[in-house]
C-alpha cells in the first residue's frame, strides 16, 4: 500500500490548487477526481479573473481587496490563458447615482496595487465603440478593468504543474471511504471500472466542492461545524451581439448583475444566474425560467434582440458557497473557510471560494497542514508561472509574434489557438513536425492527432467532453458528431496494435 503525505480528495481548483502548492514544498501527494478535473463548478464559471465590484455593495472590503491582489499574480503567472478585458457598465436614471458608482470604481481601483491593468473612466456612448450596440436610452456609462480565464484550463495546469513536482493525479477515481487508521488516514479509491485500491496518508484534504459536506457527514461518518448553500449559476451562449473587445456589466431592477462577454470570437456569453439549489450537483441543468430571465436581461439593454430559440449552448454550474445565512442567494459570501480536524490524522475541509483567489486558499490551506507534517519550506506559488505561462515578461502578444516567426506553416488561426490555450508548451504538440502534416491526421477541422495525443497523454483527457468542452470550447465550433468522432480516436488509440493482438 502506498503512503503519501496528503491526499487531495476533489479535481476543481481548490484541489488542484493545493496539490500544486503542497507538492511543491516537497510534500507527497495523491490527488483523486470522481470524474475529470474540472467537471463541475470550476468549468460552470462566468471565466473571469476579478475582485468581485458588487461585493463591494455587501461590505466586503477584505474578500474584494484580496481577490484584486490575485488577480494581478494570476494575469503574470498565466498570460495565456488568462488576459485582461474592460467591462462597460451602462448607467440608466433609475439606478445608483453617478457620484456613488464613481467612488465606487474609484474604490476598486485603489484597494489593492494595479501594475498590469487600467483604472476606470467615464465614457459617452456617442464617442465609445461599445455604445452602438446599446438602447438609445443609454447616454453614458463607465468603463473599468478585470481578467478573463479559460477557467477549466487553469485547473488541468495546476494539475500538470502539481505532477511535474511529484503529486499524482487519478481522474474517473472516486474516494469511496475514509477512515483514521493511528497517525494515518486510510482511503479507499475505486477507479471508474470498478477497480478499487487503498492508499494510506499522513493526512487527508476535502476539496470536494459541491460535496464537501456530504463526504465529511457520509463517507467520513463525521460531523461538520460548517454548512454550504448551493447556488445554481447558469449561462446561455448566442451568436455575437457586438463587435468590439469591450465586455458588459449590466445593473438589472432586481439589483442582479448580468455579465455580457465577448465568447470564442463568433459569440456572446450572457450570465449569470443566482438559484437556490436542492438537487443533485452533478445533474444540474438550466430551465426555461432562467433561460428567459437572461434573454429579457440582455433584451433590455442590446439593440439586438435575444429570445430562447437563439440560445445556442448553455452551461449551469453549482456553486458551494459557505452558508452565512443571508436572506438570498445573490448575497451569500464568496469568502472561504478552511476547517481544521485534529482528532486523529489531520483533515483539512474546504468551505466555499471563488475561482480568482484560489491560488491564496490553496497557500493558506498548505500554510495550515504543512507544519503538522514536519514541512517548513516557504511558500512559493507567488511568483512562479503555470504551465505555459514562462513568457518574457508575461507578453503573449509577443510570444505569438515569435511563434508565427518559427512555425509559418501554422495556420493563423490555429497557432492563436494553440497559444492561448498551451503558451509555451506548444512546442511539446509541434515537436519536430514542419508541416502540417508532421501533425498527423487531422480528425476533424482544425484539430489534428498531435493535439489529440497531447491531451490524451499530458492533461488526463479520457473522452470527447474534456476535449471538445473543457480543455478547449471547440464543441462549439465543430460539426454536431465532433464527440462521436473524437471519442473514436481515443478508443482506437486505446487498443493495441494487431500484431500485438496475435501474438
Amino acid at each position: 500500500m502506498e503512503t503519501y503525505d496528503l491526499v487531495i480528495i476533489g479535481g476543481g481548483i481548490n484541489g488542484a490548487g493545493i496539490a500544486r502548492d503542497a507538492a511543491g514544498r516537497g510534500l507527497s501527494v495523491l490527488l483523486c477526481e470522481k470524474d475529470d478535473l474540472a467537471s463541475h463548478t470550476s468549468s460552470a464559471s462566468t471565466k473571469l479573473i476579478h475582485g468581485g465590484l458588487r461585493y463591494l455593495e455587501y461590505y466586503e472590503f477584505g474578500l474584494v481587496r484580496k481577490a484584486l491582489q490575485e488577480r494581478e499574480v494570476l494575469l503574470k503567472a498565466a498570460p495565456h490563458i488568462i488576459w485582461p478585458l474592460r467591462f462597460v457598465m451602462p448607467h440608466a436614471r433609475d439606478q445608483r447615482p453617478e457620484w456613488m458608482i464613481r467612488a465606487g470604481l474609484f474604490l476598486y481601483d485603489h484597494l489593492a496595487k494595479r501594475e498590469v491593468l487600467p483604472g476606470s473612466e467615464t465614457i459617452s456612448f456617442a464617442r465609445h465603440p461599445s455604445g452602438a450596440p446599446l438602447k438609445d436610452a443609454f447616454k453614458r456609462g463607465f468603463v473599468y478593468s478585470d481578467g478573463w480565464v479559460q477557467d477549466a484550463r487553469l485547473v488541468v495546469l495546476n494539475a500538470m504543474d502539481a505532477a511535474e513536482h511529484g503529486a499524482k493525479i487519478h481522474v474517473r477515481t472516486a474516494c469511496v471511504a475514509a477512515r483514521r487508521d493511528g497517525e494515518h488516514w486510510l482511503a479507499t479509491l475505486e477507479r471508474e471500472d470498478g477497480c478499487r485500491f487503498e492508499v494510506r496518508a499522513r493526512a487527508l484534504v476535502n476539496a470536494a466542492g459541491p460535496w464537501v459536506q456530504s463526504l465529511i457527514e457520509d463517507k467520513l461518518a463525521m460531523p461538520s461545524s460548517k454548512s454550504i448553500r448551493l447556488v445554481k449559476g447558469s449561462h446561455i451562449v448566442v451568436k455575437k451581439i457586438f463587435d468590439h473587445p469591450f465586455a458588459y456589466i449590466f445593473q438589472n431592477p432586481d439589483n442582479r448583475i448580468i455579465f455580457a462577454i465577448p465568447y470564442e470570437k463568433d459569440f456572446t456569453l450572457i450570465g449569470t444566474t443566482d438559484v437556490e439549489y436542492h438537487g443533485d450537483p452533478a445533474q444540474v441543468a438550466i430551465d426555461g425560467d432562467e433561460i428567459h430571465y437572461l434573454c429579457e436581461m440582455s433584451n433590455r439593454y442590446f439593440h439586438s434582440q435575444i429570445a430562447p430559440a437563439d440560445v445556442l449552448s448553455t452551461y449551469s454550474g453549482v456553486r458551494p458557497l459557505l452558508d452565512d445565512a443571508s436572506d438570498n442567494a445573490s448575497s451569500v459570501t464568496r469568502d472561504y473557510a478552511l476547517e481544521m480536524d485534529l482528532k486523529g490524522a489531520p483533515l483539512l475541509s474546504v468551505f466555499g471560494g471563488k475561482i480568482t483567489t484560489f491560488r491564496k486558499l490553496a497557500e493558506e490551506a498548505v500554510d495550515k497542514i504543512a507544519p503538522l507534517l514536519g514541512c517548513g519550506k516557504a511558500t512559493w506559488t507567488a511568483g512562479a508561472p503555470l504551465p505555459g505561462g514562462d513568457m518574457p515578461g508575461a507578453d503573449f502578444g509577443r510570444f505569438l509574434q515569435g511563434l508565427r516567426q518559427r512555425h509559418p506553416w501554422l495556420p493563423e488561426a490555429l497557432a492563436e489557438r494553440w497559444a492561448r490555450a498551451y503558451g509555451t508548451r506548444v512546442s511539446k504538440l509541434i515537436g519536430k513536425a514542419d508541416s502540417l502534416a508532421g501533425l498527423g491526421k487531422e480528425v476533424l477541422p482544425g484539430l489534428y492527432e498531435a493535439e489529440l495525443a497531447y491531451l490524451a497523454d499530458a492533461e488526463w483527457a479520457t473522452r470527447s467532453e474534456d476535449i471538445l468542452w473543457r480543455r478547449s470550447k471547440l464543441k462549439l465550433h465543430l460539426p454536431a458528431n465532433a464527440a462521436e468522432v473524437v471519442d473514436a480516436w481515443l478508443a482506437a488509440r486505446a487498443q493495441p496494435p494487431r500484431e500485438a493482438l496475435s501474438a
